[in-house]
């Protein structure tokens, strides 16, 4: 099983992701300071730190849920609103109304809300035979366990063919096995679409992302090899505990 890219998509000359002097207030509190980071296009990045660090809420200011108080984003070079057809978005958790009659196709189809009937159902089936999830086209969403709903919202993001992804925490709450299955999918993806995760199980992310930024109020960029040694010697889960404790 084992996801394709395409060779058609935009190919770019400015950063797939630039902030510069990113600031975000909520209900009066200071939650992203002086935020600044450029990815280019394929790289892998991961976004980690403790809870209520700001690693949600950067993702949603830069898919645009959110607005900075100060800064500036652009995606693939321009503005949010501009790039959002070639953005894709993996949620952590989308769970319907058990008893609302949705289907995994209609759930795919949700992503390519901009394109005709006919062809959003062509996709829709391409992007679930990529996840080895085309036998489910037609079961109620609802029905699946966690490990095949986010195989099937990975489909959804990747059906409009994105030249950009975001994925906030991909893999939480999931078995090992589904997880892995995720991380596999993942990798398939590697220097071809830039992607941006969302994730606490970083030693677990560790084989997949090129870039790691703790997110804690502000955004520092990890050396991968640094991150690596701290896990070998036993140290990152007494770094992140004092981290929490300082917040």
């Amino acid at each position: 099983m084992f996801l394709t890219t395409y060779d058609n998509l935009p190919k770019y000359s400015e950063p797939a992701l630039f902030i510069r002097g990113l600031h975000y207030y909520a209900s009066g509190q200071l939650i992203l300071n002086n935020v600044s980071m450029t990815l280019h296009p394929g790289e892998f990045a991961i976004l980690f730190g403790p809870n209520g660090g700001g690693k949600t809420t950067l993702l949603n200011l830069l898919m645009g849920f959110l607005s900075p108080d100060r800064g500036e984003i652009r995606i693939l070079g321009t503005s949010i609103a501009s790039a959002r057809p070639h953005m894709g978005w993996v949620p952590q958790h989308f769970r319907p109304d058990p008893f609302f009659p949705i289907c995994v196709l209609d759930v795919v189809c949700l992503g390519l809300m901009h394109a005709s009937r006919s062809e959003r159902l062509k996709l829709a089936k391409e992007a679930l035979g990529r996840v080895g999830m085309e036998k489910f086209a037609h079961v109620s969403f609802s029905s699946l366990s966690g490990g095949e709903a986010q195989r099937v919202l990975l489909a959804r993001a990747l059906a409009s063919h994105p030249s950009i992804l975001f994925l906030d925490e991909p893999t939480a709450n999931l078995d090992p096995a589904a997880q892995q299955t995720i991380y596999q999918l993942l990798s398939t993806l590697k220097g071809k679409t830039t992607i941006i995760m969302v994730t606490h199980d970083l030693k677990g992310a560790l084989a997949l992302g090129e870039r790691l930024f703790c997110v804690q109020g502000t955004v520092e960029e990890h050396p991968r090899d640094a991150l690596c040694h701290h896990f070998t010697q036993g140290l990152y889960h007494q770094g992140i505990l004092n981290i929490q404790q300082r917040l």
